[in-house]
């Protein structure tokens, strides 16, 4: 299995969640999507297996993380607009920091979530645009996050990504998503995670961003952790 750790797990939560899911259904075996691969985090679950199945964009950081890890049954990268998902072949997705990288994101999302079986969850993580750490990761140009990123993160950590950070990377956006699609968050939280915070020069960075926007990008929080519950029923919009 990778050793590729550099985000901090929030599997606690999400592997609760999973097994209060499982409760009382007759699940032998868990079908798991797992959309966006660079850091390695499978579930933790006990008497159930799990099968999981990984798409991702075509991106040499990524597929040097997915020739590592060793819980992914099949993987598949490309255009997520596109990808061949079954329609509500899975009972779980794991999104992990893709929703900030990638254009069209909403699109991106709805096409996973059409993957999803009915009462499913999607257990996402996403760096937030409106925190000072995702406002400097998007200002940054290119070619100085290709420059800073070994100096800046610890070593192994997969990029630099790309920084797209459209509106849907954001608390707002996303409650705002759900609610057009009949989606129900069931946990919604803030932490820190960012990579480049482990490093003195980053950190000053993020802290100075936040200065110079008078803290309406703030420093407190750079990850936004959600666990969102597809409908049972046929009325939502997405299905």
């Amino acid at each position: 299995m990778s050793e590729v750790k550099s985000v901090a797990r929030r599997g606690d939560l999400f592997d609760q969640r999973v097994r209060e899911h499982c409760a009382g259904q007759p699940i032998r075996r868990l079908d798991v999507l797992v959309a966006g691969c660079a850091y390695d985090e499978p579930l933790v679950l006990d008497h159930i297996e799990i099968r999981a199945t990984g798409v991702d964009e075509d991106l040499p950081a990524i597929r040097k993380v997915l020739e590592e890890r060793a819980d992914l049954v099949a993987w598949s990268l490309g255009d997520l607009r596109s990808v061949a998902l079954p329609p509500r072949s899975f009972d779980v997705i794991q999104l992990s920091f893709l929703l900030e990288r990638v254009h069209h994101a909403e699109l991106v999302l709805d096409r996973l979530l059409r993957a999803l079986r009915p009462g499913g969850l999607l257990l996402l993580r996403m760096r937030d645009r409106k925190s000072a750490y995702g406002l400097l990761d998007r200002l940054t140009p290119p070619f100085l996050r290709r420059l800073l990123w070994p100096a800046m993160v610890p070593a192994g950590t997969p990029g630099p990504l790309p920084a797209v950070y459209e509106p849907l990377a954001s608390g707002d956006g996303m409650h705002a998503f759900c609610l057009s699609r009949g989606l129900m968050i069931t946990d919604d939280r803030r932490t820190t995670s960012g990579p480049a915070r482990s490093r003195r020069l980053g950190a000053a960075a993020v802290a100075m961003m936040s200065n110079l926007t008078s803290g309406r990008f703030p420093s407190s929080h750079d990850e936004i952790t959600m666990v969102i519950r597809k409908p049972q029923h046929h009325f939502a919009r997405l299905i």
